[in-house]
């Protein structure tokens, strides 16, 4: 946990920070209320340890600025003998509890353990609040229960590694559900109750990434106007989930192997080292091997990934699963729009079978939702899903996946179909990129707008 300590005593700050960080925290001190709630402002601390005399203020109306500024931020009381009666008005107030001065390590340990446990309490009822949210939001259920052999080994291999502290890379065409089953591997784990943090690694430059994911300190760069805690930080205890780790900056690599290796890392722009608890699940869509032999990917990072690693199977090939799938997403978002879609035509069960889905689960997803909206019968027709999924498009005996210049389509839908084409048969993201003649990072936005990042 991070401390504040707000004291006038610089004797005692200075022996409180070394019980705090002697226990393995980190410890900030400040001789004021008003220079303690103006670091409150600036950075996130875990709890505040105040004193009831302060100077010129008075710790009851510090407190209660504090609590007015961060009413879940727990505050310990400090007060000397004698003050006993006042501590537990401030603790009316709202204090969580408080020590009396000077106080003893074994003291502090026992106030340490009682903010830890609220600590944790506070994270379950966050994570509770984020799944009821996720569930007002009608997400699909995550389809787990494949049924293609192929698939069923992944799962089994996943949920096997879940119960263990090991990292896991998960690697896969876009859209195969990889971070669906990093999810599952954390509700398997022993750290179910704690956070799951996500970093997409394409997403952001360098020096926001490494922010995005360190945290830095006011001034590290322009536009770092202020203390900015990180991913790491935020996902203390629990899972952090690295997507498209295969395109995370080589000037990033040395300090994820650091944080894997050593459990340590600095923010940007910080040179206080702090230790990290989390367990690391990544994913990509990149060839890693090919990485490391072009340079882009450092070696030992790679091994230090690939403690158990899957691969999960293009859409392509769970043939077997394929119609259960999209059968399962019509049933969610019938309801969703209150339609009574009864199932799929087998003209439009032939084209779902028939298409080639390079942007596999998500995709489908996405198909069959709209499918659900543009349908004017009770089942789904060909005619209900997109071009590119139909076997003969608006031209009259054109094959599926045949751009016709003049077709009754519009610039966006032929620029669509023409990027998954060219995505189902490039080998990656940068020779799509180029057979295209856009930068990648255009096309990563343009396939995260379709759908199929």
């Amino acid at each position: 946990m991070d401390f504040l300590i707000i004291d006038d005593d610089k004797t005692f700050r200075e022996a409180t920070g070394y019980i705090i960080e002697d226990e393995g925290h980190y410890s900030e001190a400040v001789e004021s209320g008003e220079l303690g709630l103006g670091r409150l402002r600036e950075d996130k601390f875990g709890a505040v340890l105040l004193d009831l005399n302060l100077a010129r203020e008075s710790g009851l109306d510090v407190l209660s600025e504090i609590l007015k500024q961060h009413p879940e931020l727990p505050v310990v009381m400090l007060t000397a003998q004698g003050n006993i009666k006042t501590a537990v008005e401030a603790m009316r107030r709202g204090a969580v509890d408080f020590l009396e001065k000077p106080f003893h390590r074994e003291q502090f340990l026992t106030v340490l353990a009682r903010l830890q446990r609220l600590r944790q309490m506070g994270q379950r009822i966050e994570r509770l609040e984020r799944e009821v949210t996720e569930t007002k939001a009608h997400t699909p259920a995550p389809i787990l229960d494949f049924s293609t052999p192929v698939m069923c080994s992944v799962m089994d291999v996943l949920l096997r590694a879940a119960k263990t502290p090991a990292s896991i890379l998960i690697l896969g065409e876009s859209g195969t559900g990889k971070s669906v089953v990093a999810r599952a591997v954390h509700r398997e784990s022993l750290l179910a109750d704690k956070q799951f943090v996500t970093v997409s690694c394409p997403s952001l430059s360098k020096e926001l990434l490494e922010s995005e994911l360190f945290g830095h300190v006011k001034g590290s760069f322009t536009g770092a106007v202020k203390d900015h805690w990180g991913k790491v930080r935020a996902a203390e205890g629990g899972t952090l989930f690295l997507d498209e780790i295969g395109d995370l900056p080589m000037e990033i690599q040395p300090k994820l192997l650091r944080l894997l290796q050593e459990r340590e890392y600095e923010r940007l722009g910080d040179n206080v080292t702090r230790r990290a608890n989390v367990r690391v699940i990544a994913a990509t869509n990149r060839d890693l091997k090919k990485r490391v032999a072009e340079g882009l990917f450092r070696e030992d990072l790679y091994f230090r990934l690939n403690v158990i690693t899957v691969e999960m199977p293009p859409l392509r090939m769970l043939s077997g699963d394929l119609v259960r799938f999209a059968e399962h997403y019509l049933k969610h978002f019938s309801a969703e729009v209150g339609r009574p879609i009864e199932g799929f035509t087998p003209e439009a069960i032939a084209c779902i079978r028939d298409y080639g889905w390079p942007g596999n689960l998500r995709e489908l997803c996405n198909t069959i939702e709209r499918a659900v909206i543009m349908a004017r019968e009770t089942q789904i027709q060909a005619a209900d899903l997109p071009v590119e999924c139909q076997r003969h498009d608006a031209v009259a005996g054109a094959p599926t996946g045949v751009l016709q210049t003049g077709a009754t389509l519009s610039l966006q839908t032929l620029e669509e179909v023409h990027i998954r084409q060219i995505l189902q048969k490039a080998s990656s993201l940068a020779e799509a990129a180029e057979v295209l003649g856009i930068d990648q990072a255009t096309l990563y936005r343009k396939r995260k707008k379709m759908g199929l990042e």
